[in-house]
């Protein structure tokens, strides 16, 4: 397989406009007493919130084939399984807004459930196991993870955390498989990009 590195002066200042820094908003908690408490605390909250933003972020990055849609009003679709707060998260993030002149649906996914259609599908948790058979399970589009090896399993993007920002490495092969264009843009800020076979 060959996987590409994007240009480091490019990747770096299109990072500082899309990349959000896993710690950021900590510095208040660090003043107060019990602030390493509070710290290891807050971390995995503000890491569910900044993939949050970056799953809504992802949808106007990609493009989604027209027969996708049942009709020109129909929205895009976002399911999340095996994290109801991240849905949550996700749910407030998109409630009113629009990508592409669309409304996003937000949904909160159990194993069964994941026959329906979507157009983003967020599995989540670090067994690459379930989140392998929760991706052969779905009809999803653009299925985003965050296991160790998720690209492997078939996914088109998945999470990591570097130098504790949260960041993602992405699989050409699976979006064209899916039918999804992604932006040269979302190319640009991702950690690793793969494409072919070796």
């Amino acid at each position: 397989m060959t996987i590409i590195q994007p240009e480091r002066p490019r990747r770096r200042a299109a990072c500082r406009a899309l990349a959000l820094p896993l710690l950021a908003g900590l510095g208040a908690s660090l003043l107060a007493p019990g602030a390493a408490f509070a710290a290891a605390a807050a971390a995995p909250m503000l890491e569910r919130r900044v993939k949050a933003a970056f799953l809504y972020k992802f949808l106007g990055y990609a493009d989604f084939p027209p027969q996708s849609f049942a009709d020109g009003a129909a929205p895009l679709t976002i399911g999340v399984v095996g994290a109801d707060d991240m849905a949550a998260e996700l749910g407030r993030i998109a409630s009113g807004r629009m990508v592409a002149g669309r409304t996003i649906a937000v949904r909160t996914l159990r194993e069964q459930d994941l026959a329906q259609p979507l157009h983003l599908l967020f599995v989540a948790g670090l067994d690459a196991a379930r989140a392998g058979r929760q991706l052969r399970a779905s009809p999803a589009l653009l299925t985003v993870t965050e296991c160790e090896g998720g690209l492997q399993l078939g996914s088109v993007i998945n999470f990591t955390i570097v130098d504790e920002r949260v960041r993602f490495d992405v699989s050409l092969d699976a979006a064209e498989k899916n039918n999804v264009k992604l932006s040269s843009r979302l190319l640009t800020v991702a950690n690793r990009v793969q494409k072919g076979a070796s």
